[in-house]
């Protein structure tokens, strides 16, 4: 078993951390009255439904309903036991905890065998890292990267090293180190020989980027060859620790100016991310030779509304921006589009035109999407050509009349009209019959449009819930406030319960809180709790919108409805049995239920 945190202690951690700071460094977040609202980390949305309340220290989902306290969100968030939550926490908060043993009842965890790949591959990136700026060894390297534009700055910023010409130093460093080599290989660190069973190094007299996760772990190894060698970058396999679908590049680095500038720039590669960074662009991250995938686009969406893609110029790279500016434009971001001279990449024009310029005129002078779009369906055609002109016409128009506000669909007509000498009237009644016909394939069978499924931010769940289960919510709230409020509750129940479970096991875990000495504190009562959908409602309720004080003719009138809907019950049951009784021709018992019924109606 682990060892028990002192409740004190948890008390002490609780009270020291700031959950609005803890959520912030996972979620983007803005303040809108009393409470802060973001994108929910743990279902994907497009509006802000997940709210944190400062005041209570508590957070709450009004989409998926996940909620808590800052314990809990570390759990859910980093699949993490209570301890190890409490742990991270208390280091933050610069809080010792002074345990005797080691926490073993950890819950979920990496997958077996993950923490030792980590490891392997932060002694490596120290070790090669060292190699390069450090020995006789890694000069030629050194030199190869200085004169490649590399600084001492960068090398050191992105921990840039250099692997041994040698077939098995790595194998052996690691086997002297006490790793098993069979789990070193499916980490992609060494290879099997068929042959005779032995391992050799995957990397050898290359140029080392390591590659880190979001929380700053050391997970693959891409190494660049000094000389013609092919392939020009060796990269590591994907592994258990490393999925190329869900890592951006330097984004554990970037992400402090992402959330400053409330942008982050998306290249093809590390090598401009490195390049751009020298130029003073912070805020860069690139996919891992791969297309930009949903899991890229959730993490991203979790810390910034605004993307700027920096793409090659070659065709793969217009296409691929292009591809790229759609899955964002959908997910809901602001895009646009760093336009490259033909040919050219990040790190060559650097090279040639220089760090403020690429900063001024690349990065700063990006394009809105859809003047992007006006250029991209320009590639491959002749437009003196006829046909190909109205071609090219139809397809913005098409993507004018999806833009969804007027000023720049009249931006971009007029910019049309003007260049083709065409009448603005003409093309705007084109644009018309295009939203026009778009309209009828939405549109119902009956002939109806289709609503728009657009997410109202910030509100609760649009189902009308009955009278009884408000006024149990908001019973529970005020008891969660005041311990006087709550055995006050208790005694107008008259040895009543509430009428939904979860509501009645909430409180009769308040009762057993309060009767242990504790003070209310809806975050000290989550940490009391140890069901977690009991935890989510608890946050739910706490999120309600509710006056501090509470009359008795408020409170009354919540029992009311509580015992009344009891009541309800027992008539709708007493109505079924006078029923049977008639079927039954026992009128007698009949009318004597039948008075019954009468008795329970007055006393609602």
């Amino acid at each position: 078993m682990a060892e028990r945190i002192a409740e004190e202690k948890v008390n002490e951690i609780r009270q020291a951390v700031e959950i609005v700071d803890v959520i912030g460094d996972f979620v983007q977040l803005k303040k809108q009255g009393r409470n802060y609202f973001g994108l929910c980390p743990f279902h994907g949305e497009n509006s802000p439904s997940f709210s944190v309340s400062p005041d209570k220290q508590i957070y709450h989902c009004f989409g998926c309903g996940a909620g808590g306290n800052v314990f809990s969100f570390l759990m859910e968030m980093e699949g993490l036991s209570f301890q190890e939550a409490a742990l991270k926490l208390a280091e933050r908060a610069n809080i010792e905890l002074q345990l005797d043993g080691p926490l073993t009842n950890k819950g979920p965890q990496l997958p077996e065998g993950s923490k030792q790949m980590i490891e392997a591959h932060d002694l490596l990136r120290k070790f090669y890292h060292h190699l390069l700026v450090n020995t006789k060894e890694g000069q030629d390297a050194l030199e190869y990267l200085l004169n490649r534009g590399f600084t001492l700055e960068s090398i050191e910023r992105f921990q840039i090293g250099y692997a041994l010409p040698s077939w098995d130093f790595v194998s052996k460093l690691l086997e002297k180190r006490g790793f098993s080599l069979a789990l070193i290989e499916k980490a992609g660190l060494v290879i099997q020989r068929e042959k005779d069973g032995t391992y050799f190094d995957r990397f050898r007299d290359r140029i080392m980027f390591p590659i880190v996760d979001h929380q700053g772990n050391t997970i693959a190894f891409s190494g660049r060859t000094l000389g013609g060698e092919e392939p020009k970058y060796l990269n590591s396999p994907e592994t258990q620790i490393f999925n190329k679908s869900k890592v951006l590049y330097n984004f554990h680095l970037a992400r402090p100016s992402i959330r400053k500038q409330q942008q982050a720039v998306l290249f093809e590669g590390f090598a401009d991310v490195i390049s751009a960074n020298r130029a003073g662009v912070e805020n860069g991250v690139a996919t891992m030779g791969t297309s930009l995938t949903e899991e890229h686009i959730s993490l991203l969406k979790r810390n910034v509304q605004a993307v700027t893609i920096c793409y090659d110029s070659d065709k793969a790279g217009i296409e691929a921006a292009y591809r790229a500016s759609n899955m964002l434009s959908k997910a809901g971001f602001t895009v646009k589009v760093a336009l490259m001279p033909d040919g050219m990449d990040p790190d060559d024009f650097i090279k040639v035109h220089g760090e403020e310029k690429f900063k001024n005129d690349i990065i700063g002078s990006s394009a809105t999407l859809m003047a992007f779009k006006l250029i991209y369906y320009r590639r491959g055609k002749n437009l003196q050509h006829e046909g190909d002109r109205l071609q090219y016409i139809e397809e913005v128009l098409k993507e004018i009349s999806a833009l969804d506000k007027a000023v720049e669909k009249d931006l971009y007509l007029r910019q049309v009209a003007n260049e083709f000498s065409l009448s603005l009237e003409a093309l705007v009644q084109q644009q018309n019959q295009l939203v026009q016909a778009r309209n009828q394939k939405t549109q119902t069978p009956k002939g109806q449009a289709q609503p728009e499924n657009k997410p109202v931010a910030f509100s609760r769940k649009a189902e009308l819930k009955p009278a009884y289960h408000t006024a149990e919510r908001r019973l529970i709230s005020h008891m969660m406030r005041s311990a006087d409020i709550a055995y006050k509750v208790q005694d107008m129940l008259q040895g009543n319960t509430l009428n939904i479970d979860e509501h009645q096991a909430i409180i009769t875990y308040l009762f057993a809180y309060y009767e242990k000495g504790h003070d209310p504190d809806p975050s000290a009562f989550l940490n009391y709790l140890q069901d977690n959908k009991l935890k989510r409602v608890v946050a739910d309720i706490e999120m309600m919108p509710l006056n501090e004080e509470i009359s008795d003719q408020e409170l009354s009138d919540y029992i009311k409805q509580v015992l009344n809907y009891q009541k309800m019950l027992k008539i709708k049951e007493k109505l079924a049995e006078q029923k049977q009784a008639e079927r039954q021709s026992d009128f007698l018992r009949a009318a004597s239920i039948a008075a019954e019924i009468i008795s329970l109606r007055k006393t609602l």
